[in-house]
């Protein structure tokens, strides 16, 4: 599989991994504190070839995320289920314990942002579907972030993110049946 986008890992060991599933460029931020050159080289990347960010499901990549998304509009994300990121011995979650089906597969699902772009999931639905209060809010919303392949968000979140990257009601709808049905399977 060759990418012709640049993927922005945070480590070495990630591009190790990334370059075990996929034929890809990769730039390492090296760690959260992004400096402004490195914001720059990607804004300059992401012009000439288009740029993935691919961090690890956890609090310091979903805040370089953050930051290159505010620095460089109109990135593409991916996003690897916590569950596809755990070690096999110490350390903690990330895109280097991930395997390299793991990491096709969530290069496979990409998200380009739509700032502007006009909200298609309203407050209401939420609320509706008990993804942002209520019994189980947290775990409903674990299944659908999954399911939708957007990364883990909090219920303030949530509206946000499934606006930014222009979640369908369609698609919303078919990740709402996935969380019922694995609620009944819980049960």
């Amino acid at each position: 599989m060759k990418i012709q986008e640049v993927i922005i890992v945070e480590g070495k060991d990630d591009t190790k991994r990334i370059k075990m599933a996929v034929n890809a460029d990769t730039f390492e931020t090296r760690g959260s504190a992004i400096s402004d050159e490195a914001l720059d080289q990607i804004d300059e990347l992401n012009d000439l070839r288009g740029v993935i960010v691919f961090t690890d499901p956890d609090f310091s990549g979903e805040k370089i995320r953050k930051t290159i998304q505010a620095a460089v509009p109109g990135v593409k994300h991916a996003f690897l289920n916590k569950r596809d990121a755990i070690p096999h011995g110490q350390g903690s979650l990330g895109v280097e314990h991930a395997s390299p089906a793991a990491i096709r597969e969530a290069l496979s699902h990409l998200y380009t942002e739509v700032p502007e772009a006009k909200p298609v999931i309203t407050q209401a639905d939420l609320l509706a579907a008990n993804l942002i209060s209520g019994q189980n809010a947290r775990q409903r919303r674990e299944i659908l972030c999954e399911f939708l392949r957007i990364g883990y968000v909090n219920g303030k979140q949530l509206y946000k993110r499934l606006n930014l990257f222009q979640v369908t009601p369609a698609e919303f709808k078919e990740a709402l049946v996935h969380v019922e049905e694995v609620g009944k399977n819980n049960e």
